[in-house]
């Protein structure tokens, strides 16, 4: 579509909006206090963020988005046997990907409790029963995608694609996206048409430092996966696509998708490529079909 596009950095990420025309600058002001909220209440790299107040215990109101973000993170650690969960924050700091980004890798740090015996978020309050560190990089940048969507949605009805690093929310337009190569990054390994909905990604190239240590971690051990290097999914909204997209680096994660209803590809690291009964991805080497 012809379009306007503004760009700006925001959580650590490069983001593209783009509309029929471009947004009026108080719209553009009411998406920048959004990403700040959510980045004060949620940003383990922040000082000032709810997560660090938090960091040795204690209770506090929920931010407005905790319910939706904690049930689903409940889904996904049932589904991956406890793979993913919220309180990987302090094993990430732990290998390196710190607020100073440090990158000096240290001792895994393992879940010795399962997470909900220690997070709560019912009655309107944000608990946790012992020290820890939360971090929603799972599904969180696909939930703040969802939200700039929504206030765009709110402000100038129409065709809108928002993209902040690889999470992509389409509304009211169709977009060709590239499934870009993990180990090779001017190369795509498929294209996937997307309409009203949105596509996220993962990859262990992203974020990544040291001796093979990236940030998609095993909470059960507290060490960085081995056997997916890429994973793309498709759902209605990006909160969705982003949790499946984590939940398929783990066993488990395919049955959770097709649960949702969620179409996906991955790449192992060996570099076989599968994907999901019926997906659409439109992939340049197809090799394997997964229904599990």
């Amino acid at each position: 579509m012809t379009s306007a596009v503004w760009r700006f950095e925001a959580i650590g990420t490069v983001w593209e909006i783009e509309t029929p025309s471009a947004l009026p600058t108080p719209a553009r002001q009411r998406i920048a206090d959004v990403i700040d909220r959510f980045d004060r209440e949620w940003s383990r790299f922040r000082d000032d963020s709810v997560v660090r107040s938090l960091a040795g215990g204690g209770a506090t109101d929920a931010p407005p988005d905790a319910a939706a973000m904690f049930e689903v993170y409940a889904e996904l650690s049932d589904a991956t046997g406890g793979a993913v969960d919220p309180l990987v924050g302090s094993a990430l700091e732990s290998l390196g990907y710190d607020a100073a980004y440090s990158l000096r890798g240290g001792e895994p740090e393992p879940r010795t409790m399962p997470w909900r015996d220690i997070v709560s978020w019912t009655g309107g309050e944000l608990r946790l029963r012992r020290p820890g560190l939360l971090d929603v990089g799972a599904l969180g940048k696909g939930r703040l995608v969802d939200l700039v969507a929504d206030e765009i949605h709110r402000t100038a009805p129409g065709a809108a694609v928002v993209d902040a690093g690889g999470d992509i929310r389409v509304s009211g337009a169709t977009e060709r996206i590239g499934l870009e190569h993990p180990y090779d990054l001017t190369r795509a390994i498929g294209v996937w048409e997307v309409t009203d909905a949105a596509l996220c990604a993962s990859a262990v190239n992203r974020r990544a430092w040291g001796d093979g240590l990236h940030h998609v971690l095993d909470a059960r051990t507290g060490l960085p996966v081995r056997t997916i290097a890429a994973t793309w999914a498709v759902a209605p909204t990006a909160m969705i696509a982003d949790a499946a997209s984590t939940a398929l680096f783990f066993d488990g994660g395919p049955a959770l998708a097709h649960e949702w209803g969620v179409e996906w590809v991955r790449m192992t690291t060996d570099g076989a490529v599968e994907w999901s009964p019926g997906c659409s991805a439109e992939l340049f080497s197809r090799r394997d079909s997964v229904d599990r």
